[in-house]
């Protein structure tokens, strides 16, 4: 396996920026834009879904890594639930809800995938490369 250098080149995150440039254009429409709230929440658990990618990514730390994916993956949970919020007030239709639903799923399978190589691991990342214990 190639050794990551960046958080860039991590596939979960550029799946995460994907996704999120989606939830920006759902948040532009004219019933969502006045909902300044919902809006705002929205856009920022799917903001933390990448961001926490690249911060745990940076942190040279494997288990600093998994940590951070484990919260990154619970903003995917958070990110869906706002979807049905985002319904359930005529926002958006069945069809789109069930798309970005279904895609953050799979978001979430794969960054718990990644969290599970990681577990299995024994690179301990930069951090601590250098450290005898």
């Amino acid at each position: 396996m190639a050794t990551i250098k960046s958080f860039e080149e991590l596939e979960i995150w550029r799946e995460a920026r994907r996704l999120y440039k989606k939830i920006i254009e759902l948040t532009q429409r004219d019933l969502v834009v006045n909902d300044y709230r919902f809006k705002s929440n929205l856009r920022e658990a799917a903001g933390s879904v990448m961001d926490n990618i690249a911060e745990g990514f940076e942190r040279d730390s494997r288990l600093e890594f998994v940590n951070a994916l484990s919260y990154s993956k619970g903003s995917t949970g958070e990110v869906r639930s706002q979807l049905f919020r985002g319904f359930d007030n005529g926002y958006w239709n069945e069809s789109e809800l069930n798309e970005l639903n279904e895609e953050y799923k799979i978001l979430a399978s794969h960054i718990a995938n990644f969290i599970k190589y990681l577990n299995t691991s024994d690179q301990k990342g930069l951090k601590f490369k250098d450290r005898k214990s």
